[in-house]
């Protein structure tokens, strides 16, 4: 077994953060809850349950202690949602206002930042 075989295994075990295949050739892995499906898993136990066969694909296998784990979500198609309908700007682009209020300010940030600085150096 390599990464990215897709294989089929039974789920024997549920915990909050993941559910555990018993694979076809005798191995076990982890599909953890972030790969379990595209978006927020609310709840695993409403979804899996112990005995249920699945489809993965191996993601990862550790060298030195031999876990695998596994993803359902790579088998998925990505939905694509809706476009996003309002976009959020930082300036006030009503206005054209843009940047310039930055730059209204940025010469008396300058100079404040030199007073300070200066004000260091004569207390050393």
């Amino acid at each position: 077994m390599k990464i990215g075989d897709k294989v089929s295994g039974t789920i024997s075990g549920i915990q909050p953060y993941g559910v555990f295949v018993n694979l076809d050739n005798g191995e076990q892995g982890l599909i953890h809850i972030s790969e379990l499906k595209h978006g927020f898993v609310s709840n695993i136990d409403n979804n899996y349950m112990v005995g249920d066969k699945v489809n993965v694909v191996v993601m990862g296998i550790d060298e030195y202690n031999g876990k695998i784990s596994l993803s359902i979500r790579a088998l998925e198609q990505r939905k694509v949602g809706r476009p996003i309908l309002h976009k959020h700007f930082w300036t006030d682009y009503k206005n054209k206002i843009g940047y310039k209020t930055i730059e209204n300010q940025k010469g008396q940030w300058i100079n404040e930042a030199i007073t300070a600085i200066l004000k260091e150096k004569q207390k050393k």
